[in-house]
C-alpha cells in the first residue's frame, strides 16, 4: 500500500545561515551604526537584541528577508513578546518543528471530510497517509497544499 508522511521541519543549517547573513547586514547598515544590535541562535530559538523596540521590528523584517532567500518559510517562526531589560530589549523567534497535535487532528479531519479513499493516522509529530492508489495520495497532497494550515508542511517517504 502506498504511503507518505506529512512533517513540518525547518533546516537548522539554513536558519543559522540566515542569522549569519542578517548579522553581516546589520554591521553594514547606516541606521544601525553605533547601535548595539545582534542576532543569536540557540538550538531552535533565534534571539534579536537591540536598544529600542522599533529597531527590533526592522531586525525582524531583515531576518525574514534573509530567511526567505535561504528557502525558509516565515510561517515556521513564532514570535514571542518583546522583553525589556535595562538598556536593551530583546525578542525571540522560535522555529516550529514537527506537526503539533491540534494541527495533526485538523489534517486528519480535513482528509476524512474530503471523502478521499485514504486513511490518515497521527504518529508522534508527523501524520502518515495511506491509500490503495498513488493517485489518491496525490489528491491528498493537492488538498493539503490548497488549504492554509498556518504552518509549512513537507511530504516525505512517498512509497509504493
Amino acid at each position: 500500500m502506498p504511503t507518505f508522511d506529512i512533517v513540518s521541519k525547518a533546516d537548522q543549517q539554513e536558519v543559522l545561515n540566515a542569522v549569519d547573513n542578517a548579522n553581516r547586514e546589520l554591521a553594514t547598515r547606516f541606521d544601525f551604526r553605533g547601535v548595539q544590535a545582534e542576532f543569536s541562535v540557540k538550538e531552535t530559538t533565534v534571539t534579536m537584541k537591540a536598544e529600542a523596540e522599533p529597531q527590533l521590528t526592522q531586525m525582524k523584517d531583515l531576518f525574514f528577508n534573509k530567511a526567505i532567500k535561504r528557502g525558509l518559510d516565515i510561517r515556521s517562526f513564532e514570535s514571542a513578546k518583546v522583553e525589556f531589560s535595562g538598556k536593551t530589549c530583546s525578542q525571540q523567534l522560535t522555529v516550529k518543528q514537527g506537526v503539533e497535535k491540534e494541527l495533526a487532528k485538523k489534517i486528519v479531519n480535513l482528509i476524512k471530510d474530503s471523502k478521499l479513499k485514504v486513511q490518515a493516522s497521527i504518529q508522534g509529530d508527523e501524520v502518515r497517509i495511506t491509500g490503495k492508489k498513488r493517485d489518491d495520495l496525490q489528491e491528498a497532497i493537492a488538498l493539503l497544499r490548497a488549504t492554509d494550515l498556518g504552518q509549512p508542511l513537507q511530504y516525505q517517504n512517498f512509497r509504493d
